[in-house]
């Protein structure tokens, strides 16, 4: 195909394919057999897609594209999660994880290169925010992992919990979202997305309103106001208290819940009075707890707490009328667990940098 990069088919939704195809002067009704073949089937080249009138082909071939991502490193973890590191059509490079099992089949999509949150437990916030991903960069992933896993009559579920605050790239996340949903492509229902997010307020309050609502799962991670600015900076901004009331608000369906994420560091939000701190400001929210026992890291100055500190934490939790779950790590041997994810030469500093660091060299 054409390397043009003016007409990047892969970052359209059906409605602006169809506007594209018309100003080819071919019928509008040709968009919903290339959006099949692009993300349904996963055939990027016009003459693959043998539906189509020979002429409309041409076109595409000599004025489009179908930009994706590259597989530039694959890494198998002993309990078969997988990391690709994709690289990007300027170069950049972002990760992208498949955990199998889960009990569905789970993708881990990055929203950005880097993160600008600098939350204090996560690698990825030591890159600092590199450039927001394109929303056919997002939906591309998973393009990418349905052709590597050949995965494309197989149900998947997908987490936006990779590189990147997706709602500091709202539009782009949102759009992706509409994309992978249409029904002439991959057909992903939102109750298969699950977002995470720091919780940047007026962002939740937009979300709140949308038609394709996605799974929200807040990174919450502390019980004090005081706690959660030393943890996760952006807090400074948004409080704890106004993060709560936006959930207290947020739409729900009659079975959903909102997921809290608690990364837990030893010694410093893993005691006992915490998790009684934790259940009663969730009252009154319809919500649960995912406790996940930090996944340790060079250059994350924290440690994970014992196997008996969380079951303890998760017992009070229980006591109060909490539902809660220990996120079991995949992939940490891969260093493709939560917290964990971070491309060399990408951002502020590399992973060698982080190492050297922490080593005191």
């Amino acid at each position: 195909m054409s390397t043009n990069p003016t007409a990047d088919l892969g970052n359209m939704t059906l409605a602006a394919l169809g506007d594209f195809i018309e100003s080819l002067g071919h019928k509008r009704f040709h968009a919903r057999q290339v959006y099949a073949w692009i993300w349904k089937r996963g055939v990027t080249d016009p003459e693959g897609m043998t539906d189509l009138p020979k002429a409309l082909r041409a076109a595409l071939a000599s004025q489009a594209r179908v930009a994706t991502p590259e597989v530039v490193q694959r890494s198998v973890s002993e309990d078969g999660t997988r990391k690709l590191v994709l690289k990007l059509g300027d170069g950049r490079q972002i990760e992208s994880v498949f955990i199998p099992d889960t009990p569905s089949q789970t993708f881990c999509i990055s929203t950005q290169v880097g993160c600008a949150m600098a939350c204090a437990f996560c690698l990825t916030g030591k890159m600092g925010l590199v450039r927001h991903l394109t929303a056919g960069e997002i939906a591309g992933q998973v393009r990418v992992l349905l052709d590597t896993l050949d995965m494309h009559d197989t149900p998947f579920n997908i987490v936006l919990m990779g590189m990147g605050e997706p709602l500091h790239n709202y539009d782009e996340t949102m759009k992706a979202l509409a994309m992978l949903a249409q029904e002439q492509g991959v057909g992903l229902s939102p109750k298969r997305v699950t977002l995470s997010t720091v919780g940047l307020v007026p962002m939740l309050d937009k979300l709140a309103a949308e038609p394709l609502m996605p799974n929200l799962a807040i990174s919450l991670h502390a019980t004090t106001e005081a706690q959660r600015v030393a943890i996760v900076p952006p807090s400074k901004k948004y409080t704890l208290h106004d993060i709560l009331e936006a959930c207290r608000r947020f739409p729900l369906a009659k079975r959903s819940r909102i997921t809290f994420e608690y990364v837990m560091l030893a010694g410093v939000n893993d005691a006992p009075e915490d998790a009684r701190r934790l259940a009663k400001i969730l009252t009154g929210i319809k919500g649960k707890v995912n406790l996940i026992p930090l996944n340790a890291a060079p250059g994350i100055p924290f440690e994970r707490p014992s196997d008996a500190r969380v079951d303890a934490f998760a017992a009070i939790l229980a006591e109060r009328g909490v539902t809660v779950s220990v996120r079991k790590s995949r992939g940490r041997d891969i260093r493709a667990a939560c917290g964990q994810l971070i491309v060399e030469g990408q951002g502020r500093r590399s992973p060698a940098q982080l190492l050297s660091e922490a080593m005191g060299s």
